[in-house]
Order: C-alpha cells, then structure tokens, then sequence
C-alpha cells in the first residue's frame, strides 16, 4: 500500500508540475512581445512550423521558439499556418502573431489604373510591380480592361491581375447595357464600350460626360462624322504610346479606320480602356441637341447646337489659348 501511495504521490507531483508548466507557457504564449517596430516577414510555401518559429526569432518578432510552437500544438493551429507575407505590430504576442498567420492576414498592396489608359499602357504599369509575378505574353484587346484600384499580395501574378480587370470590364459593361437608355444608335455592347473609350478620351471631366456622349449620339443620328481628335491620335500611334506632340490639322488626313475625320461612324474598335462613367454615358447620354464641343480654357468644354455657334466657342478658345502663351 505504501509504494501505491507512494506512486500516486509521484504521479499527482508530476501532474502538478506538468499543469504549472502549461500555464507558464500560455501565459508566455500570451504576454506581449518585445518587437520595437513594426516587422515584415515573408514565409515562403511549404515552410514548417519549426522553421516558421525560426524566422520569427531572426525577425525579433518573438523571442522564444519552443513558446511559440509549443501554443501553436496547444491551439491546435500547427496546420493552419499560412505562407505570405506578414506585417506583425510592435510588441505583438506569440499568439497573436499565430492568429495573423493562421487568418493569412497577409499584407496587400494595389496598383491604380487610371481611366482612358490603352491596354499597351496598362501593360507597362503592370510590368513595373516588382511584387507581382511572370510575363505578359500578349496585350489585351483594348477596352477588355476595367481601369480601377487592383488590391494583391507579393507573389501574385501579373496575368492575374488581368484576369480581374478583364472580368470587372465584363461584368461593368454587362450591368450597363441591361440599364440603356432605348432607342441609341449601337447594336452591340462592343459598339458602345467604343464609343465609352472616345468619350473617356475627350473629357476628364466627370459631368461633362453625358453631354459630350449626347453630342457624338446626336452625330451618329445625323449620319455626320463624330470629327474625333482622339481616334486620330490612336489611329497614329495605335495605343502604344503618347503622341508626344499637339494634333495637327493635317493628321485629319491620315488614312485609318479609327479616323472619325476620314471614316463615318463609328471605329472599329475602342481606342482605350473606359472607366464606369464613361460606360454609363455612352449608354444614358444627357437628352441634348448640341453636335459640337470644343475646349474652354477652363479645363471643361463649350457646347453648341449649330456650327455658328460653334465657330464662335473655337474663336473665343484660341483668345484664350493666345493669351495664356504670351
């Protein structure tokens, strides 16, 4: 009987000494850490705990690995760990740096694609992301591409993000079709994300889109040519790069199917990448009768019904072009 009670005794001691040992480590486990800074970590695929434990000491993130391991197993998290890349706060604690990877709260980065960029341009900005990934094989076909803030992580890859914008395109130019105004002068969703990408080039200026939209519908209507600048700039450069100088009135002449001087109606295709209001102008343009605009000096536009009128609004614009040059 004594050697039983003896036994018992060792084993309640045991038991005792293993629980405090567990409370120490989930109390360490839970104690904030000694980070100064915010860190960054990047965990590659296919890392193990052992060696994620490892990265995080070299970091300073925390300062014990066998506390860090030994929570995870209690947590039952040693499989959840996700690759990535991580910012861990100051002083974060070994448990809350394992919730942050097991969440895969990675960081995020973006890339802006401003509206009226041409595929060939969207390309660039895209191959300028070092923390995207691969190559581009091909540039899209213009206006395939929703211009738009693009959220990604290190790693992602760039035919990636083109995927996205591909599909936002598709699903923004699908919802504004369902939504036309009747009666418009396109037979095809294509026919009006071109005539989007014209107006997107023409105007920057948000509330002068549906007016603008009205002009050009107006032409079509009439069966007069749309007369714009910005399909003879794409008609000279094809979308790969700025013109790199002012338009000229002999440029009018070039011969190509996306010179609205020298062909009637529409391009054939778009000539740039519209954003969403430039979309939803095309297809509910503002109920106008002006067929002519032309630059302000405001940076808006001066619209007018007749060419009179028009005639007028281009004199007043070169006074002011003058005077802004002397």
């Amino acid at each position: 009987m004594r050697a039983l009670a003896r036994i018992f005794a060792g084993l309640t001691a045991l038991a005792v000494i293993a629980a405090g040992a567990f409370w120490f480590v989930m109390l360490e486990f839970q104690e904030p850490g000694t980070l100064a800074e915010e860190t960054i970590v990047q965990v590659p695929r296919g890392t193990g705990l052992n060696a994620i434990a490892d990265r995080l000491v070299e970091a300073d993130v925390i300062d014990n690995r066998w506390i860090f391991i030994a929570g995870v197993y209690a947590n039952r998290q040693e499989r959840a760990l996700q690759a990535g890349e991580y910012a861990f706060p100051a002083n974060v604690s070994p448990e809350e740096a394992m919730t942050l990877m097991a969440t895969g709260q990675t960081v995020t980065y973006s890339v802006t694609v401003p509206e009226g960029r041409t595929s060939a341009e969207i390309v660039a900005t895209l191959q300028e992301e070092d923390r995207l990934t691969g190559e581009i094989e091909s540039v899209p076909p213009e206006g395939s591409l929703l211009p738009e803030t693009y959220h990604y992580v290190r790693g992602d890859s760039r035919e990636s993000i083109l995927d996205r914008m591909e599909a936002a395109m598709d699903e923004a130019l699908a919802s504004a079709w369902e939504d036309r105004e009747e009666g418009l002068p396109y037979e095809t969703p294509e026919e009006a994300l071109t005539m989007a990408s014209i107006i997107e080039k023409e105007t920057g200026v948000a509330g002068e889109r549906p007016m603008v939209a009205s002009v050009f519908v107006n032409r079509l209507r009439r069966g007069m040519p749309l007369q714009s600048d910005p399909t003879v700039i794409y008609a000279l450069t094809e979308g790969a790069a700025p013109l790199g100088r002012e338009l000229l009135r002999t440029d009018w002449a070039f011969e190509s199917p996306y010179n609205t001087y020298h062909v009637a109606g529409l391009p054939p295709g778009p000539i740039a990448n519209p954003g969403i209001q430039s979309i939803q102008a095309a297809l509910n343009p503002a109920d106008t009768d002006y067929l002519y605009f032309v630059a302000d000096g405001t940076g808006g536009h001066a619209f007018a019904e007749t060419l009179a009128e028009h005639n007028r609004n281009v004199a007043q614009w070169r006074r002011v072009r003058q005077q802004s040059e002397e």
